[in-house]
């Protein structure tokens, strides 16, 4: 936990390029969950954001997407963003550059087909098609861990590398859901990108500490808003 909070305080100075928080213009939070969609987690996520009015950013595990593509495209349905947080969950920092680029490639490929498939089928229905950003090329490195070689790849490749501003520890077995819910309160600004996980290991903490957040923000007058 301590290395992550370490990136982004020092990945800021040394990243510039790297998008760490939006404008610090209103009040607006930039919510996103990582390493779904998952039937066990995903759509109660989705369901509680409905509640708030919220809109956040999904950085989807492309092997979930595949394994579960009703989950995905509910999440663009109810008028999510979606992000590439690589095929198979991989560790930048262990991982070839050419053997990381190919699976993120891979990624979003099928981020790409899934989309285009709930276009035309939507299409079909409306003319009025709804938009989505899957020509964002949006990308968080799992783990926080990516090396810069891999960053010019992507970079060159249109991938616009998202990180955060704030990360909540909801995944941390060592952490409380107390101290969960104060890193987002305490830490939390207008424009930052703060950091969940829609995953089996952060659920427990995840279903305490999100309704907490959104409702604390709610009342204080803030919007949820994707990427």
């Amino acid at each position: 936990m301590a290395y992550l909070k370490k990136i982004s305080t020092i990945g800021k100075i040394l990243c510039p390029s790297l998008l760490w928080n939006l404008p610090k213009t209103g009040n607006t939070l930039y919510l996103t969950f990582d390493d779904g969609p998952i039937p066990e987690v995903t759509p109660w996520v989705l369901a509680l954001l409905k509640e708030y009015h919220a809109k956040a950013t999904f950085f989807c595990i492309g092997e979930n997407i595949a394994k579960h593509t009703e989950i995905f495209e509910q999440i663009l349905a109810e008028g999510h963003h979606i992000g590439n947080h690589s095929f198979n969950h991989l560790n930048g920092w262990k991982t070839p550059v050419s053997t990381y680029i190919e699976n993120v490639e891979k990624a979003e490929k099928i981020i790409f087909e899934k989309s285009e498939s709930r276009d035309r089928d939507k299409a079909n229905e409306t003319k009025n098609k709804e938009k989505t950003n899957k020509n964002l090329k949006l990308f968080r490195p799992p783990y926080g861990k990516i090396s810069p070689n891999q960053i010019k790849a992507l970079q060159r490749k249109g991938f616009k590398i998202v990180m955060w501003e704030v990360i909540s520890g909801d995944f941390e077995v060592n952490i409380s859901p107390g101290n969960c819910l104060n890193n987002v309160l305490k830490n939390s600004k207008p424009g930052s990108i703060v950091v969940f996980h829609d995953s089996i290991k952060a659920s427990e903490k995840l279903k305490e500490v999100l309704p907490m957040v959104l409702e604390y923000y709610y009342q204080q007058g803030f919007e949820f808003k994707a990427i």
